[in-house]
């Protein structure tokens, strides 16, 4: 039986001094709970979404600095952490001095390992570099390492051997995607089980949140500790990482699995903390007791994670104060819902700017969420505004100076649409925000990003885009929760949650009237999810095999019946798709490239989890002859 205590530490990117320091304090707290080990996750003391700060010497040597120190407290407990290690005598593939992403683990104030291995420390072996990852852009993995040396990653698959209360026993080291191998040619806990003896497993990891992940990382875990017949230490950092376009949170949920495969303990996700298991190392763990794990598909967790990442990026970046237009409308209702939660109601100022388009409802409900919030709130009309401009546009003459012909310019309705949505953002909201001393926010869910059903320099400005990682459904589902969950009572009006969604930009989205946005979110945030989100993401041409086939509704997750309620004919159902999937891999690209970080929950969000290029849209040859067929088969009809 040892001691095993769990450090899930809250990893601050790119701060090796903050991280060391919190780790010493987390040991203390090991040591004080009787513990013979500590393990923290993955890139513990540098963090591991970087960019390209991995390129600089200076911060590479401070890693080692701060990684030294943790070596030094190791003298009365065994410390295993993650950080990157440097061969300064090698290169990698970039030229670059070598660095691989490491495991070291501590005892008596030195490293083990180096008796069966080059180093004293191991290396991830499988590098991801799909959604957020990018691993073997910077680092070396062990079969590189095996590669070199004229070996076998299966040779260099070595445990390390730590003597713990006078026993030594065997620790296979795996490091995050070494656990996660089903679709390697090399599965490193496989090699280790078959070619080695362990008493111990321990995965150190940097595993970003993403709804219902933490349900399937049981599910493999408990199948590995069950297949080998040793109990398995997961330990996941908490905390906010990005790469600049995507921001990510990390949920710990580090747990600790029986030989037999049962989930002997967890910890709390979005807390750093420090808990200490007694580990048998046999396949009965004494009153072995499995924790209540709560789903994580839910919309409790959703929030949970929507509500941490905002609160961590405004502390990151340094911002306490925010504006937000509110336009009576769903989804600025939610983001101030959101960031009042976060902030204070003080520190949120809710901007409702109708022009002659707004309905009287849609201003009654803006103020209505504001009173309801209890946040300071301002009315700024901008028909004023819009008219100037639109009359200097008209106004201003074209010369043309070779021959002195002289011409106007002509502003279309569409056109006036969009100078109403940058009046309010690049005028009114930045201006409102420096006055207020803070930054205003993009109010944009994923649906609307998907197809660019927004303006640049409009509504789709702003600092952080904290929903854009949200199908309309959710942002739904997110408004109930709020009124009756998290305040308890009906913040956001409930009209609000039921009227047609509209930008209110002309007389044609007039929502007294029942008109609104062209997006049928009901069936559009599932098709466009299955261009964007499905692993084997979806194109017109299976869109139309699956329309052919009456499968559609079952293939995209939506609603029975919906697409012949929606779509008379194959023809309108074809007009539909193209006008989407072309804005999709169009314009909407363009926008997409200037829009605002997003904060990612899902298993795919925009940004560079969602790597992309500006290039025309295409439609395959199998689509144009399906395309044919179904239109034959409609004039036929």
């Amino acid at each position: 039986m040892i001691r095993i205590a769990l450090g899930q530490l809250e990893v601050i990117p790119g701060r090796p001094d903050l991280n060391s320091a919190a780790m010493l304090q987390m040991i203390q707290e090991a040591r004080d709970q009787r513990a013979d080990m500590i393990v923290f996750p993955e890139m513990a003391i540098p963090g591991y979404l970087l960019g390209d700060s991995w390129e600089q010497a200076a911060f590479l040597r401070d890693c080692e600095y701060y990684g030294q120190q943790i070596v030094a407290a190791s003298d009365e407990i065994t410390i295993l952490f993650g950080n990157v290690a440097v061969d300064w005598t090698k290169q990698g593939d970039d030229g670059r001095v070598r660095k691989y992403n490491a495991f070291f683990a501590a005892q008596q104030g030195k490293l083990a390992g180096i008796d069966n291995f080059p180093y004293p420390f191991r290396i991830k072996t499988l590098h991801p570099n799909y959604r957020e990852f990018d691993d073997s852009r910077h680092f070396f993995s062990s079969r590189k390492l095996a590669a070199e040396l004229a070996t076998t990653p299966d040779q260099l698959l070595q445990p390390i051997n730590l003597t713990i209360g006078g026993k030594v026993l065997s620790v296979g080291c795996i490091l995050c995607e070494d656990g996660w191998s089903d679709d390697y040619f090399t599965k490193p806990i496989d090699i280790l089980s078959q070619n080695h003896s362990l008493d111990l497993l321990v995965n150190i990891s940097s595993s970003p949140f993403t709804l219902g992940k933490n349900n399937k990382r049981n599910r493999v875990f408990s199948k590995q500790a069950r297949d080998i017949a040793v109990p398995l230490i997961y330990v996941n950092n908490v905390g906010l990482q990005n790469n600049g376009k995507t921001v990510y949170t990390f949920d710990g949920c580090s747990s600790v699995y029986s030989p037999s495969g049962e989930i002997a303990a967890y910890c709390s996700p979005f807390t750093a903390q420090v808990q200490t298991v007694a580990v048998s190392l046999t396949t009965d763990f004494p009153h072995l007791t499995s924790p209540a794990i709560t789903e994580d598909n839910t919309i409790d967790r959703l929030f949970e994670a929507i509500n941490y990442g905002t609160k961590k990026f405004l502390q990151s970046i340094g911002m306490n104060r925010v504006v937000i237009g509110v336009s009576g409308g769903i989804d600025s209702a939610v983001a101030a819902a959101l960031y009042t939660h976060v902030l204070g109601p003080e520190n949120v100022l809710l901007v409702n700017m109708p022009s002659r388009y707004n309905s009287e409802t849609t201003k009654g409900l803006a103020a209505k969420l504001a009173e309801n919030l209890g946040c300071r709130y301002v009315v700024v009309p901008i028909q004023q505004s819009v008219e100037l401009t639109l009359s200097q546009i008209a106004s201003a003459p074209l010369l043309n100076p070779r021959t002195g012909e002289e011409s106007t310019l002509t502003v279309t309705g569409f056109m006036a649409e969009n100078i109403q949505a940058r009046d309010r953002s690049s005028r009114v909201l930045a201006g409102l925000a420096a006055a207020f001393g803070g930054g205003f926010t993009c109010n944009a869910n994923k649906c609307e990003l998907t197809v660019g059903y927004s303006t640049l320099y409009g509504d789709q400005a702003g600092f952080l885009a904290a929903l854009a990682d949200l199908w309309k459904h959710q942002v739904y589902e997110l408004a109930h929760y709020f009124n009756t969950t998290v305040y308890r009572q009906e913040v956001i009006p409930a009209q609000t949650i039921t009227i047609v969604p509209s930008a209110e930009l002309s007389f044609d989205q007039s929502v007294d009237e029942g008109k609104g946005d062209p997006l049928i979110y009901p069936y559009h945030d599932y098709l466009f999810r299955a261009f964007m989100e499905y692993w084997n993401r979806a194109t017109p041409e299976d869109i139309l095999l699956w329309y052919q086939a009456g499968v559609l509704e079952e293939k995209l997750g939506c609603a029975p019946h919906l697409v012949k309620q929606l779509f008379a004919t194959p023809a309108a159902f074809i007009e539909d798709l193209e006008r989407w999937w072309k804005l999709y891999t169009g314009l909407a690209v363009a926008k997409r490239i200037q829009a605002p970080p997003v904060l990612a929950v899902s298993r795919r969000a925009y940004g560079f989890d969602h790597r992309e290029a500006q290039n025309s849209p295409y439609f395959t040859k199998r689509y144009q002859e399906l395309k044919s067929e179904l239109l034959r088969g409609d004039a036929n009809v």
